[in-house]
C-alpha cells in the first residue's frame, strides 16, 4: 500500500512577509501604488484639521489606495472593503498595515466630491503622458445600474397617497385579528403547542406590526413635504421615497431603480475623458453638460483653446434632439447621431428581407402635401378634410402643435393607403404633428442625409468597438455593477472612481518594463 507525507492544516504558521515584496511590477496593484503616490492629493487633505489636537488620521493616500483596488476586484461596499484589510495581503501591502472601519472609508468617499473630480483629471494627465490619448474620435453612451433603493418604494404621489391608505388599513385588520385571537383560549393553546419552532406568538406578532407601523411612518413622513418629480417631456415621473434622485430606469435587465452613468470614450485605448451620473433613463438631456466636460478635459491635456477642431463624436439615436445638434454646432464640435430610423434607411438590411413578407413601399403623405389655413388655425388633407388643432403635445424631446382629422373623414377616405401607413384601431385618424421652430436651421434633416453617406455609416459601426468594451469591462469584468451611495452627488463620485479604476487599468500595460523605473 502506498505511503504519503504526513499532512497538517491546523497548524499555525509564522511566515516572515514583506509588504513591499507583495507588490510585484506588472500587476494591477503594483499601478495603482505607482499612480497613487506620483499624484498630488492635496486636494483630499483640506478636510483634515487634526494639526494640534485629535488623533492621528489615516492618510488618504493609503485609503484611495485601498478603495481603488477594492474595487477593481468587485468588492465595492465600506464593510467588506474593511474585512478585506484584514485579510487580504495585496490589501495589506497596499494599506502598509493599516486596517481602517468602513466609517472612515464611507467618509473618504462621500465627503471628497471636488477631490475625485481632481483625482480623475490626474489619471487623465497620465493617460496622456503615457500617449493613450488621440484625442480623434470619441464615444458617448450611458450604462444603467441599480442604486441603493428599492423599486417597492417607486411611485408617483398618488401611488405612494394610495399605497399609504392600503397599508393604513391593512395595519388596522391586522390588529383586529390579533385581538380576536388573543381572546381565543382555544387557539391561543394550540399556537403555544408550538412555541419551540414558532417561538412565542404574540412576540412574533408583535414585531410585525411594528415593522409595518415604520413603513407606514416613513410614507407619511415622506408624503408631507414631497413634491412632485418631472421628467425631461414635463410630466410627472416616479418618485423614490430611500432616494428620491434616482429613477426607475429600464435597462437591459429590465426595469430597475437606479442611475444613468454616461461617459465620453476615446477611441485610441478607449480611456474615459469625461463621466457623470445622472437620475434619469433619458441621456439626451445630459449631452450638453458632457460635452462642456470633454472640452475642458481635452483643453488641460493638450493645452489648446478649441481641442475638438478635427475630432469626431459618436452618438447613438438616444442623443438625436434638435437641440443638442444645434449644441454641437454652436461649438463647431463634428458628431455623427443618427435618427432612430436610419437602418430601416440601410440598403444592407432591405436586400436581407424576405421578399415573401416585404411589403410595397408607397409613400405616405408629408406635411408638405397638407395646406394650412392660418385664418382658422387648420390643416386640409389632399382628401379635402379638415384637421382641427387639438393640443400642444411633446414628441420625442420636441415641443409642438397636434392636428387631428375626425375619424368619420379617413375610415373610407380612398386616400387612406397613401395617408395612414399603419391602422392600428377601428376608426383610424389622421394627425400632423408640427414642430416649434426654435432655430433658423434644421440640423435634423441635415443629420439624416448625412448618416446616410456611406462613409459616415462606416464611421458610427466604430462607436460600439469604442464605447461599448468599457462598460464590460467595469461592470462585468471589474464586478462594479451597482451603486452603493445614495443621491446624486455621492453616486456621481461612487461613478467616477470606477471610470479612475478603468483608466488606471489601461496604464498598466505602458507601464510595464521601462516605464516602470
Amino acid at each position: 500500500m502506498a505511503r504519503y507525507k504526513h499532512t497538517d492544516n491546523s497548524q499555525g504558521l509564522f511566515l516572515t512577509v514583506n509588504l513591499r515584496e507583495q507588490l510585484l511590477p506588472d500587476t494591477f496593484e503594483w499601478t495603482i501604488d505607482y499612480l497613487i503616490n506620483q499624484i498630488d492629493i492635496s486636494s483630499f487633505e483640506q478636510n483634515y484639521n487634526n494639526d494640534n489636537l485629535g488623533a492621528a488620521a489615516y492618510s488618504p493616500r493609503v485609503l484611495l489606495k485601498i478603495i481603488l483596488y477594492c474595487y477593481s476586484r468587485g468588492i465595492i461596499t465600506s464593510r467588506k472593503i474593511e474585512k478585506t484589510c484584514r485579510d487580504n495581503i495585496i490589501v495589506k501591502a497596499l494599506a502598509e498595515d493599516c486596517e481602517p472601519d468602513h466609517a472612515t472609508i464611507a467618509q473618504l468617499i462621500s465627503a471628497n466630491s471636488e477631490a475625485v473630480k481632481d483625482l480623475f483629471a490626474q489619471i487623465l494627465l497620465q493617460c496622456q503622458k503615457l500617449t493613450l490619448i488621440t484625442g480623434e474620435m470619441f464615444a458617448v453612451d450611458g450604462c444603467k445600474l441599480p442604486s441603493n433603493a428599492s423599486k417597492e418604494w417607486s411611485g408617483t404621489l398618488a401611488d405612494l397617497t394610495k399605497k399609504r391608505d392600503k397599508l393604513e388599513k391593512y395595519i388596522k385588520r391586522l390588529l383586529l385579528k390579533h385581538k380576536d385571537l388573543d381572546k381565543d383560549e382555544n387557539a391561543q393553546k394550540k399556537l403555544n403547542k408550538y412555541r419551540k419552532t414558532m417561538g412565542d406568538d404574540a412576540e412574533r406578532r408583535r414585531r410585525s406590526v411594528e415593522a409595518l407601523e415604520e413603513k407606514l411612518e416613513k410614507l407619511n413622513v415622506f408624503l408631507r413635504t414631497a413634491k412632485p418629480k418631472t421628467g425631461v417631456s414635463g410630466d410627472e415621473v416616479q418618485s423614490n421615497i430611500t432616494d428620491n434622485e434616482s429613477a426607475v430606469i429600464k435597462s437591459p435587465h429590465g426595469y430597475i431603480q437606479g442611475y444613468n452613468g454616461i461617459t465620453i470614450a476615446d477611441s485610441g485605448n478607449q480611456v474615459i475623458m469625461c463621466a457623470e451620473a445622472v437620475g434619469s433613463g433619458a441621456e439626451s438631456g445630459a449631452f450638453p453638460k458632457m460635452l462642456d466636460s470633454l472640452e475642458d478635459s481635452m483643453k488641460m491635456i493638450t493645452k489648446k483653446e478649441k481641442p475638438l477642431k478635427k475630432a469626431l463624436l459618436h452618438g447613438d439615436t438616444n442623443y438625436f434632439t434638435e437641440d443638442n445638434l444645434q449644441e454641437a454646432a454652436k461649438r463647431k464640435i463634428d458628431v455623427l447621431i443618427p435618427d432612430p430610423q436610419f437602418r430601416r434607411r440601410d440598403p444592407y438590411f432591405a436586400e436581407k428581407k424576405d421578399e415573401k413578407v416585404k411589403k410595397k413601399h408607397v409613400k405616405t403623405y408629408s406635411l408638405e402635401d397638407f395646406m394650412y389655413n392660418g385664418k382658422k388655425d387648420n390643416f386640409v388633407c389632399p382628401a379635402g378634410k379638415t384637421l382641427e388643432y387639438k393640443c400642444d403635445a411633446v414628441l420625442r424631446n420636441n415641443s409642438g402643435r397636434q392636428y387631428r382629422a375626425k375619424p368619420s373623414d379617413c375610415v373610407n377616405c380612398p386616400l387612406i393607403e397613401s395617408c395612414i401607413k399603419r391602422r392600428t384601431s377601428r376608426k383610424p385618424a389622421r394627425a400632423l404633428y408640427v414642430v416649434y421652430r426654435k432655430y433658423d436651421k434644421n440640423l435634423s434633416e441635415e443629420m439624416r442625409n448625412k448618416i446616410d453617406e456611406p462613409v459616415n455609416r462606416e464611421l458610427y459601426s466604430r462607436r460600439m468597438q469604442i464605447i461599448e468594451p468599457v462598460f464590460s469591462h467595469m461592470t462585468y469584468c471589474k464586478g462594479m455593477n451597482r451603486f452603493t451611495m445614495r443621491t446624486q452627488v455621492k453616486v456621481n463620485i461612487q461613478w467616477l472612481l470606477y471610470c479612475i479604476v478603468h483608466n488606471m487599468w489601461k496604464c498598466m500595460k505602458p507601464l510595464s518594463g521601462k516605464y516602470a523605473g
